[in-house]
């Protein structure tokens, strides 16, 4: 689960952080009391979207000249036009793709005087299992840059949870940041204070870009990203309480309201499968004969027939999807359950696209008689390879 930048602020500064004083502004007539309420004098007004490069991108049907979504402005005034501007509007970064995200938030903060822009993250290291520190000199914009071009600009590095961290992983972040002096001690505490977050809230990435040098020498937090563990929001309600549902693929929304593990994918064969690894293999071989997968869905070894229903629908709402191939190996999930839940979803939103049906293992025989005794047209398949090249044919024409 993601959150917004002023919402992650909000968490920083509750641990100590140093970050600059801001107001969230959901109602464009909000937005002058906010700005009033910091003292300047400039005022920077961002665009508040779960995607980023905000600043370099670009607002549909803008007009010459027009500035992203992040914008400077040098009173309260022009504050509150500039947040006026934005609500509402798309914002379309190279992180959102080209249908852009609607601004529904707008987040103005007191300027800052910058004198270097440096970039350090915390994230899970899924090769090691650990919590792992990323950090380097070329903060600011153009990071992804950096990465692709000087990756050796970028330091990475691990912490051993037998031993824990300890101040020389500050120090050791200070040090290839470049820092000095007093820089040091505020950057061992800040590297404590993130890790102590990144542990009590199960966050799985916290990226601080830029993290600036302000002229008089001391470290700010200029911006904030934070991702949390979905397995674990159970333990944290305030962090639950912060999640935005506008933000999110409706269709993955509906899907995790009944436990359906579903992702969105640009293909054009929506995918019904019980198990993770039997749902990658159906997307592979999908791509192996020549087409797209529309989705990962995995209805688990459990689905009950209303939530096989609910998948179904979700797979039939999204208009990329041109078929259908519904591949289960009944373990603990029985072939009879996932087939009349396949043939009540049919019955309640209809059958536009094609659809194979693979089934084998628990109640096999079963599930196929009802299939087959359905009167609906639905093409049957004896293994995955014959599925996947029925269902490819059967889309492709």
């Amino acid at each position: 689960m993601n959150i917004h930048e002023y919402q992650a602020k909000a968490l920083l500064r509750s641990y100590g952080a140093p970050v600059s004083d801001g107001r969230a502004v959901l109602r464009a007539e909000e937005a002058k009391t906010a700005a009033g309420e910091l003292d300047g004098p400039l005022w920077v007004v961002k665009a508040q979207i779960h995607a980023g490069g905000r600043g370099k991108g670009k607002f549909k049907e803008a007009e010459a000249g027009e500035k992203g979504g992040v914008r400077i402005a040098k009173s309260v005034e022009e504050a509150a036009t500039e947040a006026r501007k934005m609500l509402g509007r798309t914002l379309v970064t190279h992180q959102t793709g080209a249908p852009g995200k609607q601004v529904n938030r707008i987040y103005i903060e007191d300027g800052s005087d910058i004198a270097r822009e440096l970039y350090l993250a915390l994230l899970v290291d899924r090769q090691t299992s650990r919590i792992a520190f990323v950090c380097s000199t070329e903060g600011g914009m153009d990071i992804e840059e950096v990465a692709a071009k000087t990756p050796e600009k970028i330091l990475s590095f691990s912490v051993d949870p037998a031993s824990g961290l300890s101040d020389f992983h500050g120090r050791r972040v200070a040090f290839a940041l470049g820092l000095e002096g007093s820089q040091v001690k505020q950057c061992v505490a800040l590297i404590k204070t993130l890790y102590k977050i990144f542990v009590e809230k199960d966050i799985e990435m916290l990226e601080i870009n830029p993290l600036i040098v302000t002229p008089d020498g001391n470290l700010k937090c200029l911006d904030a990203k934070m991702g949390f563990d979905g397995n674990a929001i159970y333990r944290h309600p305030d962090i639950a309480a912060l999640r935005d549902e506008t933000e999110e693929d409706p269709k993955e929304l509906a899907a995790s309201k009944f436990d359906l593990n579903y992702i969105a994918l640009d293909g054009e064969i929506g995918c019904m499968v019980n198990g993770a690894g039997l749902a990658m293999a159906t997307m592979d071989i999908i791509k192996l004969y020549g087409a797209e997968p529309a989705n990962f869905l995995d209805v688990g070894g459990g689905a009950t027939k209303e939530k096989v229903t609910e998948a179904f629908k979700i797979i039939t709402s999204d208009p990329n999807v041109k078929g259908i191939l519904v591949n289960i190996f009944g373990g603990i999930m029985r072939c009879d359950i996932i087939a009349e839940g396949v043939i009540a979803a049919v019955k309640e939103v209809g059958l536009k696209v094609p659809l194979v049906v693979r089934l084998e293992g628990t109640n096999v025989e079963k599930g196929k008689e009802i299939i087959n005794t359905s009167g609906l047209d639905v093409i049957a398949a004896d293994n995955l390879s014959d599925a996947a090249q029925k269902i490819v044919k059967a889309v492709k024409g």
